[in-house]
């Protein structure tokens, strides 16, 4: 096993939260009451390249619907479950913003540009789950 492997698999171990079911629940409720559209959570868990346990993804019709439905997640996640964001990008174009709370990993996208990255495809190994509101 190489250094950079040792030391990502001892990140991970680190990192693992306890509450990482509770942290998806919050998200996907906050997307459904954020009007969110195609609401679906990967479960990455089974994938050996996987670099968090689950992706939830949603898309926008308008950057500032984008924003709005990634600022209430970072709320909804603190003030709910008190756990801190770890990493966010995104916000200056609110294009697609990443929210990274290290054991999911959210994406809200604008429309055109979920239908261009197309993140369910490239993990398509992964278990899928669709949320209706």
């Amino acid at each position: 096993m190489s250094i950079f492997a040792k030391n990502f698999f001892r990140m991970r171990i680190r990192h693992e939260n306890d509450n990482t079911e509770e942290v998806l629940a919050t998200v996907v409720e906050t997307m459904l009451e954020s009007k969110a559209k195609e609401v679906t959570s990967l479960d990455m868990r089974e994938l050996q390249s996987a670099v968090t346990d689950y992706f939830v993804i949603c898309h926008a019709q308008s950057k500032t619907q984008v924003t709005a439905i990634a600022e209430k997640i970072i709320d909804n996640v603190r003030n709910k479950l008190r756990v801190h964001l770890y990493h966010e990008e995104g916000f200056e174009n609110s294009e697609w913003i990443l929210l990274d709370y290290i054991d999911v990993v959210v994406h809200v996208f604008l429309e055109p540009k979920r239908s261009f990255y197309k993140l369910e495809e490239l993990w398509a190994d992964a278990e899928r789950k669709v949320y209706e509101d």
